[in-house]
């Protein structure tokens, strides 16, 4: 049923719960899976030096992340693909699933507090909001 899934992933535990659920549906529909992590710029960086730093730090900061995903792609015998974006995590998350033309997002129920969350919404919901392909959100 999909041939191509994508998982964002933070590096939080509720995004590893997500990646847990990606794995047995990619196991279970033999899908290629892919992982994005996004290292978040400021939105109005002063210097154009601060972007390429954010985009240098943003694999290191995701190095442990992609190692304990890679551990359980493993041993859930599934084939994951990586991609380490620096930008706008909803945004990105949105443009790569439609450049992978993927068949399901995978995202993990994260939140700011409750009241953030009444006054802005989360990045989950944004992503449901946006997003050109069905999105699966695990909580």
């Amino acid at each position: 049923m999909f041939r191509k899934m994508l998982h964002a992933n933070d590096g939080s535990e509720p995004a590893f719960q997500a990646l847990a659920m990606a794995l047995a549906l990619a196991r279970q529909n033999q899908s290629e899976l892919h992982m994005v992590s996004v290292e978040e710029i400021s939105y109005m960086p002063e210097f154009i030096e601060e972007i390429r730093q954010e985009t240098g730090t943003a694999a290191r900061k995701f190095h442990g992340v992609f190692r304990r995903a890679r551990a359980m792609a493993e041993e859930s015998d599934v084939r994951l693909h990586t991609h380490v974006l620096a930008g706008h995590p909803v945004r990105d998350i949105v443009e790569l699933a439609a450049k992978l033309d993927v068949d399901l997002l995978v995202i993990g129920a994260t939140g700011h507090s409750a009241l953030y969350g009444r006054m802005v919404g989360s990045r989950a919901d944004r992503i449901v909001q946006l997003a050109q392909c069905p999105v699966l959100v695990v909580k």
